[in-house]
């Protein structure tokens, strides 16, 4: 017997999202122990809004960003069609969670990560994943995290997943990647919604114990001013990423989304120097020759 495809569920889509969020920010501030998040809920005029939670000046965490948002609008903007230039000036939904995390030790990479879902008429999708950015680079954090990331969505996907996020997270203009990835992907709707929205969760709930471990081993590692400034000169890298190629960064600002929460991603400090090239044999210069180049990290041996 044939059965019906089953029609997307926005609700349902909502609920996790908004729950998703409420897991992350409660662990974080777990790992935390002194900050806490600060609510700002919005609405946009056009349609929507969301839910925006900011961590700031923690012991652990500089800033972290946990977002929320569902908007809708007559027409999608061009970040979102793209790849799909059908659907260009058709009213849509648009849901999901973001965040970015910038620790305050140099030892705990900064990370991403988001999953959202989009309906455009009878025409839908979803997307998602999460990538990591290290400033002092560990075998073990690298294989832990692109493990637990192949977990999320199986053998079969991982590769291609795995592919698709080293060549998004990649600043084209530099020539380098922003770090050592993850996974991600976009314009998803194989197999039809549910086993889609399945895939959704199971990456969304697999973000905390990708990250959460590595935080928990690094939080307390001994630094100083020159590993401090070396973050905050990579820093500036992951700034001209979300400003200049960052198509979720476009959406937003394209769509009239609230700047203020666009923009959360970006980190409190940043620095940029001139033409500067690390030292020969450094641990700056490992991670450049070690870690930000391509490598099969889930099966690695460490």
């Amino acid at each position: 017997m044939a059965y019906a495809a089953m029609p997307p569920d926005l609700n349902a889509v909502r609920a996790y999202l908004l729950a998703l969020q409420d897991s992350i920010c409660a662990a974080l501030e777990q790992e935390e122990g002194k900050a806490r998040f600060q609510e700002d809920k919005w609405t946009r005029a056009e349609g929507g809004g969301g839910r925006s939670r900011v961590l700031s000046e923690g012991t652990v965490f500089e800033k972290a960003g946990v977002g929320f948002s569902h908007v809708s609008g007559a027409t999608l903007p061009s970040s979102a069609t793209a790849t799909r230039p059908e659907l260009a000036g058709r009213p849509y939904d648009a849901l999901g969670v973001s965040l970015v995390i910038h620790p305050r030790n140099p030892y705990v990479p900064t990370s991403h990560a988001n999953v959202r879902f989009f309906q455009a008429g009878d025409t839908w999708w979803f997307g998602g994943g999460f990538d990591l950015t290290p400033y002092y680079g560990f075998d073990e954090d690298a294989v832990h995290w692109h493990r637990t990331a192949r977990g999320a969505c199986g053998p079969e996907l991982y590769p291609r997943f795995k592919q698709w996020c080293d060549d998004y997270f990649y600043l084209k203009h530099r020539g380098e990647p922003r770090g050592i990835g993850g996974i991600f992907f976009d314009d998803f709707n194989e197999a039809g919604f549910e086993r889609c929205f399945t895939l959704m969760r199971h990456v969304g709930d697999a973000f905390l114990p990708a990250y959460q471990p590595i935080v928990h081993r690094r939080k307390r590692h001994p630094h100083g001013q020159h590993e401090r400034d070396f973050q905050l000169y990579r820093r500036g890298r992951y700034v001209e990423f979300n400003l200049v190629w960052d198509r979720g960064t476009h959406f937003g600002l394209q769509s009239g989304g609230r700047t203020e929460s666009i923009l959360m991603s970006l980190p409190p400090l940043a620095a940029w120097r001139y033409d500067w090239k690390p030292e020969p044999g450094t641990p700056e210069a490992r991670l450049y020759e070690h870690f930000l180049q391509p490598r099969d990290w889930a099966n690695y041996s460490v």
